[in-house]
Order: structure tokens, then sequence, then C-alpha cells
């Protein structure tokens, strides 16, 4: 019953079959290995299109690499209020991009309201030195409450990006999840849609430690290499991320990781749904659920021995939560089985 993250899940047997597979003999270093240019020809496939294919380590380094790469002087970037990129990385944005800073902007179900978007963009008139100058916006896609965006709302921000020049990033950590969820392919989910950059993660969906920065347009990744390398990115082994990827892509094994993860989350918000004694705080639409449960029943399971988060309640849902009650975040993945929801269930619902 280990619901704490997707991170706590192991390597999916197929996976770490291709890492085993590569692991032999020698192969070039630095991304020059024939293994990695044949993911980088998949990568192309997959998004339709070519593009420029970064590997890093973590996910917080590739959305900060992704905003370094777009970096102005006394640049901007708009984000979610609760944005991983805001809320968990540390600072690292800012850091990379030595000191651009970012806005937090309002909106419900964990997503950026275009209306509150513009507001924001309007306190950074152009030429106003003081204010400093936008420089991006990042999305989150699926959002840090288990929500996603529809093609609609990603259209509407994309617009407002594009009227104001702004290259506009998805931070896709759990981008599988989303893209099986909509029942789009990755070119309807990203640069059809006006994407520019996608931080695309595979560690929470099967792998062991596989992220990449996916530039859309090539020409606008010039640069990157050597952001990467001064930010200690650049692996000398990369067939080793590049072997993760070729198991995770083969026969679309990321697609069906994906789906299997969402259809946990889905049987467990179901079973709460149908308690007396617990309930979801809201629609949750990938691999993580928010479960409002009774603090003594939340005790009671972690002394069965599962495994969860308690959760600072979004700002939306202050005061809906009673004095004996605790927001706590349930994540599912590929390892979740049946037998663990349900064991979960009869404990807490």
């Amino acid at each position: 019953m280990i619901f704490s993250s997707d991170n706590w899940a192991g390597v999916h047997p197929r996976i770490a079959e291709s890492l085993q597979r590569h692991s032999d003999g020698y192969a070039a270093s630095y991304g020059a290995s024939d293994l990695d240019k044949e993911i980088e020809a998949k990568f192309n496939e997959v998004f339709e299109r070519d593009v420029a294919v970064f590997f890093v380590g973590t996910g917080t380094a590739a959305n900060s690499l992704a905003l370094a790469s777009v970096n102005r002087p006394g640049g901007v970037s708009f984000c979610h209020r609760e944005a991983h990129v805001i809320e968990d990385e540390c600072g690292a944005p800012e850091f990379f991009t030595h000191g651009a800073r970012l806005v937090p902007v309002d909106g419900g179900n964990g997503k950026i309201d275009p209306d509150e978007l513009r507001s924001e963009l309007k306190r950074f008139p152009p030429g106003f030195v003081h204010a400093g100058q936008p420089m991006a916006i990042s999305i989150t896609q699926a959002t840090e409450i288990g929500t996603v965006y529809t093609a609609d709302e990603i259209d509407a921000i994309a617009e407002i990006a594009k009227a104001h020049a702004l290259p506009l990033h998805m931070d896709g950590a759990r981008f599988a999840n989303a893209l099986v969820e909509l029942d789009l392919t990755p070119a309807e989910m990203t640069w059809k849609r006006g994407i520019d950059v996608l931080s695309f993660g595979a560690t929470k969906n099967g792998c062991w430690c596989a992220e990449a920065l996916v530039f859309m347009d090539p020409d606008k990744a010039r640069d990157l290499p050597f952001i990467r390398k001064r930010a200690a990115q650049l692996f000398s082994k990369s067939r080793f991320i590049a072997a993760q990827f070729h198991g995770y892509f083969e026969d679309d094994l990321w697609l069906d990781l994906a789906r299997h993860s969402n259809a946990m989350a889905a049987r467990l918000q179901n079973g709460l749904k149908a308690s007396n004694r617990a309930r979801p705080g809201w629609t949750s639409q990938t691999n993580e659920v928010f479960a409002i449960v009774r603090k003594a029943d939340a005790e009671a399971a972690r002394s069965k021995g599962a495994a969860f988060y308690d959760w600072t309640p979004p700002r939306a849902l202050n005061g809906m939560i009673g004095e004996d009650e605790v927001l706590t975040r349930l994540v599912t993945s590929f390892a979740t089985r049946e037998d663990d929801v349900d064991r979960f269930l009869d404990l807490v619902a």
C-alpha cells in the first residue's frame, strides 16, 4: 500500500532489461553514441517533427534549464501559484537563470486562469525598467493536483503567450499520464498547441532516472549544450539514459504504464466516492488522488503499512476540511496493484 509517490516505485522490468542489454562493451560518450542518436530520432518520430533533445538527470534540472534557455535581463516567468517550479524546487529556476523571478498566477483546479494571466502581464509594461520584463510562461501537465489542461485550455494560454511574444514551457513530469487521459498524440498536446519547450519526464513512469528537455524548434536550442554543461547536467555515459528511453518507448510501453497508474487512481477515487467516512478533495484525472480522511483512519492505515503524505490544502480548499480530518495525497504508479488499492480502501473508506 505504497501511495507516497510514483518516485517510490522501482524500474519496470523491460526498462531494466534495456539497461542491461546496452551496458556491455564500449560506446561514445557525452551523447555521441549510436544509441543516443537512435533515441534522438525516436523523439522526432514521437513528436512528428524534428526536435532538439537534451537528457538531464532530474525534472528540476529540466525545468530550470528550460527557463535558463530563454532568460533575459530582469526576466520574469509566469506559472500557477502552486506549480512545482515555484513551490518545490528550492529556488533552482531562479538560481540557474541568475535571478530571474517567478510570478504566481491564480486559477482553479491547479491551472492558470487566462484572465488572471493577462492581469499579471499588465503589471510589466514594456520599457518599464523597474518591473523587469516577461520572458516565459510555464504550465504543468498534468498539474500538481492531478488535473489536466484540456487542448482548448492550452490553446488559450498559448494565444496569450504568442500575443506577448513569450515562449511557452510545459512541465511534463507526468506527461504520459496527461497524454493518455486526453487521448491526444504528443504533437497534439505540445507544438500543435503552441508549446515551445517541454520538460519530458519518464522517471515517475517506470524509468530509473530519465528526463529530457525537448525543444520543438531546434534553432531555439543553440545555447542549451553550453547551459547544460555549465549546470553539470551533461552525462558522460549518456547511453544509459538513452537505454532507458529505448525500453520506455518500445511497443508504446510508456503509454501502457501511464494507463495502468491512471486506472489504479480511478479505482481508488471511485472507492472514496462510495465511502461515508472519506471523500476525494476534488476530481483527479491522472495518477494523483487527494483524499480527505479522518485523522484516526489515516494513522490506523499507516500502522497497517500504508504509506502516503499529509498534504497542504490548496488555498481554494481552506475551510473545507474538518478539525478531525486531514488532506492526504495518494499517488499510484505502474507498480500499483488492485489489491493495494482495495486493502487501503478497507482501512480508510
